[in-house]
């Protein structure tokens, strides 16, 4: 309930942003310049506003020359890091095919970069965390990490911490080095992430230790279903009376 409360009104959130996201004036495209500040200010700020965020695509929806592929490039981003949430795919949704924008100082970069941030998605959905560390540190991402992450700031512990999460939930032990290709992180680093995160860390055995939370406890529950059946009751009953 909580992290559907902040989702939907985060505390970072002005008054002003307020009126935009949940009244008509959403649909004014004059408007689109204070939500794209504003989206630069959670870049800097390492803060999060999906719906914030969507209010600037449906803008771009309704508005193909207001069009900003580096606005939606940070976007995208921004959405990556909330994954198990699915505000990558809301983003996505709202993103037509369009032909390419000639009014661009620049080439369009979105077609390019696109199907590499739907990749990297993919990657983080299917929590395939060593995988999604190696294609974005792969020179093929060599222009997303230097013209985008680079001013995201907090993007790769942001992601860290969705790796974090699927681990809390699904381990009481793990390996450090297994820990470690999930988080990109090794030597003191990764201690040093580890005891952030209030983990313990066994420097003999190499092993992580994850305290108990309700995810990662298996416990035995026995289900008893009492089940009344009226209609097979007349049956027998006729069925004696026949005989």
């Amino acid at each position: 309930m909580a992290a559907t409360a902040a989702w939907l009104a985060p505390p970072s959130r002005t008054e002003l942003i307020e009126n935009l996201v949940s009244g008509v004036d959403r649909y004014n495209p004059s408007n689109v310049g204070i939500l794209e500040d504003y989206l630069y200010h959670q870049i800097r700020s390492e803060e999060y506003d999906c719906l914030a965020n969507l209010a600037i695509l449906k803008l771009y929806q309704f508005n193909p020359d207001l069009f900003n592929p580096d606005v939606v490039i940070n976007i995208l981003l921004k959405a990556l890091t909330a994954e198990p949430f699915p505000d990558f795919n809301l983003c996505i949704s709202l993103l037509d095919d369009r032909p390419p924008n000639s009014a661009l100082d620049e080439p369009d970069p979105l077609p390019t970069l696109l199907p590499l941030l739907m990749n990297l998605y993919n990657l983080l959905h299917q929590c395939r965390f060593s995988a999604f560390w190696v294609l974005y540190r792969s020179d093929e991402l060599e222009v997303i990490r230097e013209n985008y992450t680079v001013e995201c700031a907090g993007f790769e512990d942001a992601i860290r911490e969705v790796a974090a999460r699927s681990v809390r939930a699904t381990f009481t032990r793990i390996n450090s080095e297994r820990l470690g290709t999930y988080v990109d992180l090794s030597g003191p680093e990764l201690e040093a992430w580890v005891a952030k995160q209030r983990w313990t860390f066994d420097s003999s055995t190499g092993v992580v230790s994850i305290p108990p939370n309700p995810d990662n406890q298996i416990e035995s529950v026995v289900i008893q279903e009492h089940i009344k059946l009226p209609q097979l009751s007349k049956v027998i009953s006729h069925t004696v009376q026949v005989k």
